[in-house]
């Protein structure tokens, strides 16, 4: 059976541990962890329970998150939320607003603008916006799915993630937006496809490639390419704006050389929601000089961070997410799930 990765991950680390695993056995995407005290605690995929619901919760809702970091002191993108006809229809007169309230606000901002789904994780149709024409195609799609987007202001700098656990740094990487090299005779096209038929055989199966995502559009359009240019030898074109790895990107581990004044924000910004775990996402110029010679921005809070495609980098990537799902399980056991502050 092809086992979900943290629930592999989990078979593996809990005998060393004297721990027991029971999945669910069609799809083992839940189960529970039983321990030598025969004190059973619940999860489903990377949801472990090890944060409080409430937090979690806020975590998952980009704008609330963002409300919070800012009351703390900390530096976040400026940004509203926007809503559905379906949505608007509930709400009062003075809080409606949607598509084209949204363009008015983009343009205020000044183009080009992020917008993203308010409650969707994983870079799902995250999309830098370059004209307001385009606003309404993303801002119909984004609708299609769920009811709040939000648009927000771009942050200047190179895209890192942090995972935290508690008062500690797990790792650190920089994360790069899906791009492909050139050969002088295949298309954009036809490389993409490419990646996408590799990137599953390099060990990263739960990195979706879409190859008919309409952001490659946009991107490549702003560009002035297309899916059928041929790109020199060599030249490395970027597909997307969001460096999510589960859209295809790539990460360079900076865990040895984050730089203390960002690992203490990571730390405290975590701990702000009430969170034990998480991916604190930063946008800055170099993760691994000082914060305070700098500008940065907390873009994203993750309760529930996936490392699948991390762990898939390289032997010592994998090792420290065992490491943190080793303490976590060590936490459990010791009854201690929620960050106080």
């Amino acid at each position: 059976m092809n086992r979900p990765f943290v629930s592999a991950l989990l078979l593996e680390i809990a005998p060393t541990l004297g721990i027991r695993i029971e999945l669910e056995p069609e799809f083992g995407f839940v189960g529970e962890i039983i321990f030598p005290n025969e004190k059973i605690h619940l999860f489903k995929n990377r949801n472990l329970n090890l944060n409080s619901s409430a937090s979690s919760d806020i975590a998952n809702d980009k704008s609330y998150t963002n409300y919070f970091l800012r009351k703390k002191g900390f530096n976040v993108p400026q940004g509203k939320t926007f809503f559905s006809e379906r949505l608007n229809k509930n709400l009062y007169q003075e809080n409606r607003r949607g598509i084209e309230e949204a363009k008015q606000f983009a343009e205020s901002l000044g183009l080009p603008v992020f917008v993203k789904p308010n409650d969707l994780s994983q870079g799902a149709w995250v999309t830098k916006v370059y004209d307001t024409p385009s606003m309404d195609v993303i801002c119909n799609h984004i609708f299609s799915r769920t009811d709040v987007l939000l648009v927000e202001q771009v942050c200047p700098g190179r895209d890192y993630r942090v995972v935290v656990l508690g008062e500690t740094i797990i790792s650190a990487y920089e994360r790069i937006p899906l791009a492909v090299a050139g050969d002088g005779v295949r298309t954009i096209q036809q490389l993409l496809l490419d990646a996408q038929h590799t990137q599953p055989l390099h060990g990263r199966p739960n990195s979706e490639i879409d190859p008919d995502d309409p952001r490659i559009d946009i991107k490549l359009a702003n560009l002035g390419l297309n899916r059928e240019s041929i790109l020199p030898a060599g030249q490395k074109t970027f597909l997307l704006d969001n460096a999510n790895l589960s859209t295809g990107g790539t990460s360079m581990d900076v865990t040895n050389s984050i730089h203390k004044s960002f690992a203490s924000l990571a730390i405290a910004a975590t701990a702000s929601l009430g969170l034990c775990v998480a991916g604190v996402d930063i946008i800055c110029h170099d993760l691994c000089t000082d914060a305070a010679t700098q500008s940065w921005n907390i873009i994203e809070i993750n309760a529930a961070p996936g490392l699948d495609n991390y762990a898939a980098s390289g032997a010592e990537q994998r090792e420290r997410v065992k490491e943190l799902y080793r303490r976590i399980l060590l936490q459990l056991q010791k009854g201690n799930t929620i960050t106080q502050y």
